[in-house]
């Protein structure tokens, strides 16, 4: 950094320089582990389950793009470099499905650490039906979703009761599932999608990996390509997870070899030298953000934690599924936590007078946010090529579950539909169990998503500074998914060609420890390791070994030989386990409308120069709105109000802060 002052370094390690863990070593399996993951994987009463693929691993490198991309811009701006300690076990719990995020609309705002032990029962929320060729899931949540349902069943008495429209009698009901699974009995997989897109029901087969492959969506929208990998022999890969313009970012040949000469290092800053900012990297950035649910909520955190005016636009005719609260109240803590450091903007865009308060927010925003179905923002007049006409600066990032573009483009799609439909959900069951799908609970691929749709921003907003045009970035949910199962895809391709693949696979397992629903996960590299665990347990089998060991204590012992291995840590343990303690991953806040402070991350990662993300309270509906339109747009109060009690506005008033 002595030759260049604005490089960005990062550092990659398994558990990252911290003090009593660094010289562990990890895997996949044992990340999941170590993140909370693994106790929430599985069936009640049954042991827990290892995810298929390596999602840690894919989620982790995507987590640490992002952080540097975040460092690289600030460096931008001031000419400051930086030096990036990253964890992989950060960057999987950060990315893949974390403990104490945001949480699907599902679970109505009740947060991971609250689960009861053992594997939670969750299989109502996100249901897997039989019918007459395989499995669907279906989710319905909203009470329009309920009501297409009703209908599509023909509107049976027995469901008649408006009681049902609201998502925990539904849940409750023993009878409502046992009714659906026999309305979807002599239905095929396509019959059942086919007619859920009429009801307005989210609905998607479960496919089997090749299935998913060889979808019209997947196909019409090229999503892999293939590419040799031995003479004569190709097999298909991921081309690429984002579309910048309408391009999908992918694969335009073979790696480029590295240059001989040594590299020169040119630095290059967009402030002047001596104007170094201690202030967070997107500070003077106003995004404006629609998303909904955990993809949306997770997007516009990231920006707002870095230092964004991240304004959140809703309606409380439409709100957002996860302000859904169990207990009824105006929060709930996983919104609390997505949502963090952002103000909200309430408007009814319908209304002419609010869609032309929204276009003026539009010209002077950078941002915008979205994760809705494709052609919703066409809908609304604000599709990119519209706004660019307004102002030709503003980037627009969109995360769907299928992509902008394709025959399912206006497809709904939640996650744990994505997961059915792109072969994941077929793969996450107990071995010979066709039946036992295990991905009720996950939230995958919400908050990679969400990061991948992130990185696209900050690379347009790199772009602008260099040309000082705006972009589109485009996210499709289901090929972010099948990218992070390429390596699966392309061995089974190479094997079906005929081709011998070399070198042994990591072996993992998960392992009963001593002590009740106590386990550990270990992973076997090469005979070496098998070696080594030998000579630890003087020839007792691995699995008789750990049997009467504390958990704690064994992964201590593994750890301490060399071999990857880490317990099973509920999502409630997490904050006071040395680790997480060591890099401090964790904060505490207090929100004014919650009874309990919350827990929730803090840096996405350790850094010499990155600040920490402020600590605002999320927002209710509407808190801001006065706020927003007077000092964004100059409106004064008495029109304010006008149009609040018109009802284009929607304005948050506890008694202390009404406009007079």
């Amino acid at each position: 950094m002595a030759v260049n002052p604005a490089l960005v370094v990062l550092l990659v390690s398994d558990f990252g320089e911290t003090a009593h863990f660094a010289d562990w070593v990890g895997s996949g399996p044992v990340f999941h582990a170590l993140n909370g993951e693994l106790s929430r994987s599985g069936i009640p009463g049954r042991p827990p389950l290892l995810p298929p693929g390596d999602l840690a691993m894919a989620c982790a490198a995507v987590q640490a793009a992002f952080a540097t991309l975040v460092a690289y811009w600030q460096s931008q701006m001031t000419g400051l470099g930086d030096v990036l300690d990253f964890s992989v076990l950060d960057g999987a719990a950060q990315a893949l499905d974390p403990g104490f995020g945001i949480a699907g609309s599902a679970t109505a705002g009740v947060p991971a650490s609250k689960l009861p032990r053992g594997r939670p029962e969750a299989r109502f929320m996100y249901p897997i039906l039989p019918c007459s060729d395989g499995f669907v899931r279906i989710c319905v949540l909203a009470p329009r979703q309920w009501q297409g349902m009703f209908e599509w069943m023909g509107r049976p008495d027995e469901f008649a009761d408006e009681a049902f429209n609201k998502l925990q009698n539904r849940f409750a009901s023993k009878t409502l599932l046992p009714a659906i699974a026999r309305f979807f009995a002599d239905k095929s997989r396509h019959q059942v999608e086919e007619e859920a897109q009429r009801f307005g029901v989210p609905a998607a087969a479960v496919l089997d990996l090749d299935e998913a492959l060889a979808t019209e969506q997947i196909r019409a929208r090229q999503a892999f390509v293939r590419t040799e990998l031995a003479a004569g022999v190709s097999v298909p890969v991921p081309n690429g997870v984002i579309e910048v313009d309408g391009t999908r970012m992918g694969m335009v040949g073979p790696v480029p070899p590295l240059p001989e000469d040594n590299i020169q290092w040119h630095p290059r800053s967009h402030r002047a030298p001596g104007t170094c900012s201690a202030q967070r990297p997107f500070n003077g950035l106003r995004v404006l953000d629609f998303g909904v649910i955990v993809v949306g909520a997770e997007a516009g955190r990231l920006l707002a934690d870095q230092g964004a005016d991240v304004i959140k636009v809703e309606s409380s005719h439409f709100p957002d599924g996860s302000r859904q609260s169990r207990t009824g109240g105006p929060i709930s803590p996983t919104f609390a936590t997505g949502h963090r450091n952002k103000r909200s903007l309430g408007i009814n865009i319908k209304d002419p007078r609010g869609k032309a308060i929204l276009l003026d927010l539009i010209r002077q925003s950078d941002v915008i946010l979205s994760n809705f179905k494709g052609g919703t923002l066409e809908s609304l007049g604000l599709d990119y090529r519209s706004l660019e006409a307004i102002n030709p600066r503003i980037i627009i990032a969109d995360s769907s579950a299928f992509g902008p573009t394709g025959p399912w483009s206006r497809r709904m799609g939640y996650g744990p539909l994505v997961r059915a439909s792109a072969g994941l959900t077929m793969q996450w069951r107990y071995p010979g169990e066709d039946d036992s799908f295990s991905d009720a609970i996950t939230v995958y691929p919400d908050h990679v998503a969400g990061r991948i749709g992130v990185i696209g921003v900050i690379a347009l907003l790199i772009r602008r500074l260099r040309t000082g045009r705006g972009g589109q970035v485009s996210v499709s949910q289901a090929e972010v998914m099948l990218s992070h199962l390429a390596t699966k895809i392309a061995a089974e391709a190479a094997i079906r060609a005929g081709l011998e693949l070399s070198g042994d696979s990591p072996q993992s397992a998960v392992y009963a420890c001593a002590g009740e629903d106590e386990w550990c996960v270990v992973t076997m590299r090469d005979a070496t390791d098998l070696k080594k665990v030998k000579n630890l347990t003087d020839g007792i089998p691995l699995k008789d070994w750990l049997a009467v060991q504390p958990a704690d204590h064994a992964v201590a012992a593994l750890q301490g030989i060399g071999v990857p291995a880490g317990a099973m840590l509920r999502v409630a343990q997490l904050p006071a386990f040395d680790y997480y303690v060591e890099r401090r991953f964790f904060r505490t806040s207090v929100h004014p409308h919650l009874d309990e402070p919350i827990i929730m991350e803090d840096a996405p990662i350790a850094a010499a120069h990155l600040p920490r993300p402020p600590d605002f309270p999320a927002p209710l509906l509407g808190e801001h709105t006065a706020e927003l339109i007077r000092s964004i747009l100059g409106t004064p109060d008495e029109e304010i109000r006008h149009l609040v009690e018109a009802g284009t506005l929607e304005q948050f008033e506890p008694a202390q802060d009404r406009i007079k």
